[in-house]
């Protein structure tokens, strides 16, 4: 017991208290889909990561203009391929493949961050925004290797499968001249 309250009571607390700020939290996006049955859509690191992605874009649009082809662009660009990157793994059949694509996504996240930490330096952001943002990226994340984790854990396909990562294989090219083609 810790102050008289016990491991329960902490857990149903610090639940109640997650419930209740998601209740409370602007729905970005809203499937028409039977809640728990759509698929991606429900998986919280995607949820994160979609507020990720929104708040990046709302942030983006304050950027100088001369940031317009650099800063501006990478910022947008690798906050939308963390969700991409997730909807494409959540439609993968093997586990190991999966994996590989909800890893991209951490990667992309990152990728997010180190640009929100250039913004920073670059005294784009004050320090408050930038804050509240590292935070939510790093919760994001946080979701993602739980779901990772989760997954590795499943190991999906691997009955039928095994253990080796499986994958589209790479596409052969001939190079040949101009000449040779036309014979």
């Amino acid at each position: 017991m810790d102050g008289g309250r016990s491991q329960v009571d902490r857990y149903t607390s610090k639940q109640v208290d997650k419930e209740r700020a998601l209740s409370e939290k602007k729905i970005l996006y809203d499937s028409p889909g039977e809640r728990g049955k759509r698929g991606f859509e429900d998986l919280e690191c995607y949820q994160l990561s979609l507020e990720v992605m929104a708040k990046i874009h709302a942030f983006s649009k304050t950027l100088p203009s001369d940031e317009k082809y650099d800063l501006y662009a990478q910022i947008r660009r690798c906050s939308k391929n963390v969700t991409g990157n997730i909807a494409e793994a959540y439609g993968r059949y093997h586990y190991l493949d999966s994996l590989h694509y909800y890893s991209i996504a951490r990667g992309e996240l990152n990728e997010t961050l180190a640009r929100l930490i250039d913004a920073r330096v670059l005294e784009y952001i004050n320090q408050s925004d930038f804050e509240a943002l590292y935070k939510l990226i790093r919760q994001a994340e946080q979701a993602l290797n739980g779901f990772m984790s989760y997954v590795r854990r499943q190991r999906a396909g691997s009955q039928e499968y095994g253990d080796k990562r499986i994958g589209e294989s790479q596409m052969d090219y001939d190079i040949a001249s101009v000449e040779e083609q036309s014979d």
